[in-house]
């Protein structure tokens, strides 16, 4: 897989951050399992894939503030992708957005908290449902801050199997013609969606090249390294002349050796022996 100019953070975060970053995925992992256990379903595979970049992202990437979730200048996060809202909700929760034992409502009737996210819900900043919104959402929303000269960042996450949605090319035009450096598009590249590989059902090699020929800057990155996922981010605030698109690859229910890669655990949640057998496979890379 190829990197492209990452900085070297070798000598300026600390190794004891990486490690933190590295405890904090893994526990946000454990708390997924336990929503999608009692919730008797979700979507595991994804969840887990990116907990590395949901960690990176909120405890050492974005500019927010849980006691001040509206303020004008904070950074914002939009997850297209909303089916894996499992670890976003458990991010948010640690984050202090909200109690963690509300994680214990997850898809239930009137929860806080449903299958997917809603503006009810502390620290969402966008619903999502139909897959291939969220980009457009986020491209807007950057230019609208460069409208208004706020120097906030604008995150997007969408999944890859979206990328089989045509409203997500018309943003991916949108957002070189107006020059968005300030925003950020993430691509959980784990290559599964529902119905199977994604190379199988519709093909989507090569993304980078695609991108790069819409005047994308691309970054293509190990998006279960907290040192690449960090490496990352800190490259999209030193590109002033382009929209910036990570494509993070990932391994789908990564942690879990029954789950790695399976199309199956795409939207299946474990029962209560799968559920002890991977938090135990979890519990030890805490150790």
């Amino acid at each position: 897989m190829p990197q492209q100019n990452l900085p070297n953070l070798e000598g300026n975060v600390l190794a004891e951050s990486v490690e933190e970053l590295q405890r904090i995925a893994n526990e946000l992992r454990i708390d997924v399992l336990e929503m999608l256990y009692k919730a008797k379903s979700g979507h595991s595979a994804g969840s887990l894939g990116t907990a590395e970049i949901f960690a990176c992202l909120y405890f050492s990437i974005l500019n927010i503030n849980p006691k001040n979730p509206k303020d004008p200048k904070r950074d914002i996060f939009v997850l297209s992708n909303g089916h894996i809202c499992p670890v976003l909700y458990a991010t948010l929760a640690k984050k202090g957005f909200f109690a963690k034992e509300e994680l214990a409502n997850f898809r239930k009737i009137n929860s806080l908290l449903q299958g997917h996210p809603s503006l009810e819900t502390p620290g969402i900043e966008t619903c999502s449902g139909s897959l291939g919104q969220g980009l457009s959402i986020a491209a807007g929303r950057a230019f609208s801050n460069k409208m208004d000269n706020l120097s906030a960042h604008i995150y997007c996450m969408t999944s890859d199997g979206e990328l089989n949605e045509g409203q997500t090319w018309e943003a991916a035009m949108f957002a070189p013609k107006y020059k968005l450096t300030n925003l950020t598009w993430i691509i959980d590249r784990n290559n599964i969606q529902i119905s199977g590989p994604t190379e199988k059902i519709m093909p989507l090699e090569n993304i980078r090249e695609k991108l790069e020929s819409f005047n994308w800057y691309v970054l293509e990155i190990d998006g279960n390294s907290v040192m690449e996922v960090l490496s990352a981010f800190k490259m999209t605030k030193r590109i002033l002349t382009h929209p910036t698109a990570i494509i993070a690859h990932t391994i789908p229910g990564k942690g879990v050796d029954f789950m790695e890669n399976k199309p199956d655990w795409h939207g299946k949640a474990p029962n209560e022996e799968e559920k002890t057998k991977a938090i135990r496979q979890i519990r030890k890379l805490l150790n």
